[in-house]
């Protein structure tokens, strides 16, 4: 926390702010995102659904997106009930303070799994030729296009956390458009923030 500020300023400062990541513990972020939620807090957890096989059966599991990461909109009243969530360690954050998500990332990524799409874990991608779907289910959504032998495919990246999810598309469905403007110079961030302290 910025010297001099106290934690009701902060708090004040993240009402209404946007989404913030929430860095859980391994295999936490269902129970964090259940009691979050039913403390009135507005929380995105994203999943996908992967198919596991045993030898003596095949089972379909919904699993994170992002393991250890959950998404939540904050706002003042809500900084007690996440610094006491069992299984939170903290919000990720720049120096101290958490740091505010792109609304357009998350957008991204809950629009595509709201209309449907298989979703998948793909490794961080920041770079590349950015794509606007032009028609279709995930008409709308941007992302950086990448081709893996005759598959398209659309990778939403959420960079606080350099964090990436694909979905497949076909080449015909997109259209080169300007990227927009980065967040600034890479900056460090810590996981280990106090929620709202």
């Amino acid at each position: 926390m910025p010297e001099g500020e106290s934690k009701q300023l902060q708090a004040s400062r993240l009402e209404g702010a946007g989404w913030f990541a929430v860095h859980t513990r391994h295999q936490h972020e269902g129970l964090v995102a259940r009691y979050m939620a039913s403390k009135g807090i507005e929380v995105f957890l994203p999943q996908y659904t992967a198919v596991r096989q045993w030898s003596d059966r095949i089972k379909k599991l919904s699993l994170p997106l992002f393991p250890c990461y959950l998404f939540l909109r904050a706002g003042s009243d809500h900084g007690h009930s996440a610094r006491s969530t069992p299984g939170v360690l903290g919000l990720v954050g720049f120096a101290g303070v958490p740091a505010v998500i792109s609304h357009t990332e998350i957008e991204a990524i809950r629009r595509t799994i709201a209309r449907g799409a298989e979703i998948e874990p793909y490794p961080f991608l920041k770079f590349g030729d950015w794509v606007r779907v032009k028609s279709g289910p995930l008409e709308g959504i941007e992302g950086i296009l990448v081709r893996n032998k005759s598959h398209y495919r659309l990778v939403l990246s959420v960079e606080l956390v350099q964090k990436s999810a694909a979905v497949e598309v076909d080449a015909w469905m997109v259209e080169r458009v300007r990227r927009p403007p980065q967040r600034g110079p890479e900056r460090s961030f810590t996981v280990n923030t106090p929620l709202f302290a």
